[in-house]
């Protein structure tokens, strides 16, 4: 899961994702495209919204994407245009580049559609960025445990 500073959107993914997988068959991450939060943890508005939902991403810490990622995972979700650009320059090949992409194409195919940044957006920002995330997750998760289980 990628964002532009891994305290927002990405972490929120990460925890809603890492709570509808088996945690002993997959492997769930989250990082940023820029490095000025690494080694922090999420933003407090988005450790607010996921306790809010029954899920604990204060330990999550921040961190940059590095090119060790497109060999550590098979899927590397986006959660922007933006993000979707600086991860795709980053890749080495197709193989690599093939497994970058926008998170909502798997609600919305082919759409392209941004999960808006709630930093300095609306109050409700981070409520509605988890539910898109909550049910975009919901779908990958299905698809994850059909194929790999």
């Amino acid at each position: 899961m990628v964002c532009l500073g891994n305290i927002c959107r990405s972490p929120i993914a990460e925890g809603i994702m890492t709570s509808k997988l088996p945690e002993n068959t997959f492997l769930v991450d989250s990082c940023g495209t820029g490095n000025w939060h690494v080694g922090n943890q999420p933003d407090l508005r988005s450790i607010s919204i996921s306790r809010k939902n029954g899920l604990d991403i204060s330990n999550q810490k921040c961190r940059q994407i590095v090119s060790a990622d497109f060999d550590t995972f098979d899927y590397i979700y986006v959660m922007d245009g933006s993000n979707y650009s600086d991860v795709v320059a980053l890749s080495k090949n197709d193989i690599q580049k093939n497994k970058v992409a926008l998170i909502l194409n798997e609600l919305f195919p082919n759409e392209n559609r941004d999960v808006p940044d709630p930093y300095f957006g609306l109050e409700n920002g981070f409520e509605l960025v988890y539910e898109m995330l909550d049910e975009t997750c919901e779908v990958i998760s299905k698809k994850l445990i059909e194929k790999y289980s």
